[in-house]
């Protein structure tokens, strides 16, 4: 039983409190991705995990077992680094089975097992190498080898794809992936980088400041965020956030700022500062004809003029300034637009995101949970899931 249990653990350098009681659940065989900007407290978290870093409070549990001020060596953790932190003077199979010798383990079982590890990983062909005479991935796939010889419960891995290059990263988390499939154990795993988190995790837990601001599958975070935080680490371009006001417009709730103007749904909510969260990929282009007739999306006004245009290959992104805020709209290449030009986009209200000015925090309306389709009748305003009220969501952690 591998499950990892974080109770309300904490880490003060001085006054500052670098990990500020924090309390996540691990489950038994979950791969689970810490996510953050540079800088967030990610490795000082895993650090503590392993055994490497005292906590200033709280404890950790591996199972039912409290491994708060255990060693390192006797917490049954694999800790795969950042710098992969070889041996130079030694071969890949003596690095590969060091922690077998210093366990003492005889020496033709610490031959067996890092031969079937070298196997798994492709590396038996590398096996009376030095790290000198091997490639970054080569470097990257010993030090989990060494990780994997001592079939641990559970594996921390701290950055491990941020020294190889773009292709090379792209294969390894593929392996990775198939590697964690494979042996069913719990895999911590830390990075910046919103691709490695959202292609091989389980779940993510964003990291800022030394607090977790959502706890979710990939799918949950994108889709859902908690809060401005992640909506606007998440995506590239990220969500597009907008200083906005909701208002009760006539029978409407209506969100408006300067050249933008979407009704939601009917509601008699109390008006309030909001930021809108749009997702790029969620906007549109409104042609001519219906931005003049408003028969796609009745009520919908979000003006522009394009400022800047990035070609990505298959897809473009078209900067728009909406009356002084930017706006990303993201579309199959090529969108049609030109610098300088004057468009107007529409989106479906079923996909704006509302969050509280002040906290940040996301809102979320009450709805019945047999109406959860937004539909847009034939020359009428969008209907949704029979509203009762606009509150902030609880943070999912």
């Amino acid at each position: 039983m591998a499950e990892i249990r974080i109770e309300g653990l904490t880490r003060s350098f001085g006054d500052v409190r670098a990990v500020d009681d924090i309390s996540i659940e691990v489950a038994d065989g979950d791969f689970l991705v810490l996510l953050g900007p540079s800088g967030r407290e990610k490795t000082t978290l895993l650090r503590m995990i392993a055994g490497l870093l005292e906590p200033s409070a709280g404890r950790i549990l591996l199972g039912e077992r409290d491994i708060t001020h255990l060693p390192a060596r006797q917490r049954d953790l694999a800790m795969v680094f950042q710098s992969y932190a070889l041996y130079p003077h030694l071969s890949v199979e003596r690095n590969i089975g060091f922690p077998l010798r210093t366990a003492r383990v005889p020496r033709a079982e610490i031959r067996s097992r890092v031969r079937e590890v070298a196997g798994q990983l492709e590396l038996d062909h590398l096996l009376d190498r030095r790290p000198r005479e091997l490639s970054g991935g080569q470097h990257q796939r010993v030090a989990l080898g060494r990780a994997l010889v001592r079939d641990p419960q559970a594996f921390l891995m701290d950055e491990p794809l941020s020294n190889l290059d773009a292709k090379l990263r792209t294969a390894t988390r593929t392996e990775l992936t198939a590697l964690h499939r494979r042996l069913g154990r719990t895999f911590i795993y830390v990075t910046h980088d919103q691709v490695e988190a959202m292609s091989m995790a389980t779940r993510v837990a964003l990291l800022n400041d030394g607090q977790v601001e959502q706890i979710g599958t990939p799918t949950q975070v994108y889709d859902t965020p908690a809060s401005v935080f992640v909506a606007g680490f998440l995506g590239a371009p990220p969500m597009n956030l907008l200083t906005a006001r909701v208002e009760a417009a006539g029978p409407l709730l209506t969100v408006q700022a300067p050249g933008l103007r979407i009704p939601l749904w009917p509601d008699s909510a109390p008006s309030r500062d909001v930021t809108l969260g749009i997702r790029p990929e969620s906007l549109h282009r409104v042609p001519a004809d219906d931005a003049a007739t408003g028969e796609r999306h009745p009520g919908v006004e979000i003006d522009g003029v394009v400022t800047a245009i990035e070609n990505l290959g298959s897809e473009e992104v078209a900067w728009c300034d909406v009356h002084g805020q930017a706006v990303a709209l993201r579309g199959p290449r090529p969108l049609g637009l030109a610098v300088g030009e004057r468009t107007r986009l529409g989106v479906d209200p079923a996909r704006v995101h509302l969050f509280d000015r002040a906290s940040g925090r996301r809102l979320a309306w009450q709805q019945p949970a047999v109406r959860s389709a937004v539909t847009i009748p034939a020359g009428g305003p969008p209907v949704p899931p029979d509203p009762t009220s606009v509150a902030p969501a609880a943070a999912s952690v």
